[in-house]
């Protein structure tokens, strides 16, 4: 049985540090070996079905550490397959490129890929490879953070919330057989239309460093932490969780900007160590707030569904909607931690 792991100051439930990956993916397959298949060598997730002839392959991808994403969005309505890299390390081209060539039906591949460096190369990669053996690709980049322009891991904003919304926006389209230009062109729009920012009040400890991974003093917060524990914009006294809502959505709402009369998505995301009853208390403010500046949430979500281990923290994303995008919302999900309208 699995014991209680304590090296140095580190509590997780693991057995090895070099191991977590790969017997998190053996546990996945254990428990949704149903829809997914797990590929060991290279690495990554896909559908059961995949490939399906005529449909467009949605590929994801980056660094273990912020389950469910990727690989708990592999299924009907979001993902064909998702790659996997160490805890917070980009997986690797071959990774990319296998998991790409396994899921083509001959439609084309759309890569859904996240502002960090080293996704961003390796999928750039990964395309040519596949453009050298005549699949059609196309990628789509995430760049919703609005706390920092430039960032330890990134060139320009970092991918974030917006990153889950694409996957299943997108995995929609997909699903009504989209073609790849149109597709492509959707998650542009996507793109251009969402805007993030997140919060810590606590680190999180990457198992293979056994430490965790910034300081911060008890009675201080990071406003615009990123999902790898990178600095936000600045660390501030412990405040309501009110008055961090107000901070949050600010600079959200002004950097579009969201204007009076928008109908938005509202999505409040949980880092891996905030319960739901303190994101239903950030998403009642939030929620004022938005109708306060005259927007209409038409959609939302709420939970911890892009984390950061076990840190303790939320992050908000607001998306601009219409009709269309609110009918590839509301079509059906089934995959392991997504799922409606099955």
């Amino acid at each position: 049985m699995p014991e209680l792991v304590h090296i140095g100051v580190m509590k997780k439930l693991i057995n090895s540090p070099q191991d977590v990956v790969l017997e998190e993916l053996e546990g996945m397959e254990a428990a949704h070996g149903d829809r997914l298949r797990i590929n060991y060598d290279p690495v990554f997730i896909a559908r059961k079905d995949a490939p399906i002839k005529g449909k467009v392959g949605l590929v994801s991808g980056g660094g273990s550490g912020h389950e469910p994403m990727h690989g708990g969005y592999v299924g009907k309505g979001m993902l064909d397959a998702a790659c996997p890299g160490q805890v917070f390390t980009s997986p690797t081209p071959d990774q990319m490129f296998e998991a790409s060539k396994a899921v083509n039906g001959g439609a084309g591949i759309v890569h859904i890929v996240k502002n960090y460096t080293g996704d961003v190369m390796n999928f750039d990669l990964a395309k040519e490879m596949l453009q050298t053996e005549g699949i059609a690709v196309e990628s789509v980049l995430t760049d919703d953070d609005v706390a920092v322009e430039n960032s330890l891991y990134t060139a320009g904003r970092r991918g974030v919330g917006l990153t889950v919304l694409m996957e299943k926006l997108l995995g929609a389209a997909a699903e009504q057989r989209i073609s790849l230009a149109e597709i492509k062109k959707l998650g542009d729009l996507i793109r251009s239309s969402g805007r993030s920012m997140g919060m810590a009040l606590t680190s999180c400890t990457v198992p293979h460093a056994g430490k965790p991974s910034f300081e911060l003093p008890e009675d201080e917060i990071e406003l615009g932490i990123g999902i790898h524990g990178e600095p936000g914009r600045h660390r501030v006294k412990m405040a309501t969780a009110d008055e961090i809502t107000e901070q949050l959505m600010e600079p959200i709402l002004t950097d579009l900007p969201f204007k009076r009369g928008d109908a938005v998505l509202m999505f409040v995301n949980g880092m891996g160590g905030t319960p739901l009853i303190e994101l239903y208390i950030v998403y009642r403010k939030a929620a004022a707030i938005a109708k306060a500046h005259g927007l209409k949430v038409v959609r939302n979500l709420v939970g911890s569904y892009i984390t950061s281990l076990e840190m303790a923290g939320t992050s908000i994303t607001l998306l601009h909607m219409n009709d269309c995008l609110c009918e590839l919302w509301d079509a059906p999900v089934n995959t392991p931690a997504l799922r409606w309208g099955i």
